[in-house]
């Protein structure tokens, strides 16, 4: 499975932490539906950060090369997956 189809897309999980914290807020879940929604929002909250984290190298290292930056693809270190 390639990098791209095993990461899911940063603005959908976005999107989706969203709709789980609105739930959460509301106040209405049974208790094991909330700990299950809340497990899956911690869930999205770590790909979140992992995708910010990725992009903010990205920009480091281009920023970093200044004038002679030329695009290379970014691997995040085996740690961080």
């Amino acid at each position: 499975m390639s990098k791209a189809a095993k990461a899911p897309d940063f603005e959908r999980s976005l999107g989706e932490l969203e709709q789980l914290v609105e739930r959460l807020e509301r106040g209405d879940l049974p208790l094991d539906e909330a700990l299950k929604t809340f497990e899956r929002g911690v869930a999205l909250t770590r790909q979140c950060q992992e995708a910010l984290k990725s992009a903010q190298a990205k920009v480091e290292i281009l920023v970093a090369r200044g004038d002679a930056a030329t695009i290379e693809t970014f691997e995040p270190d085996a740690d961080s997956e």
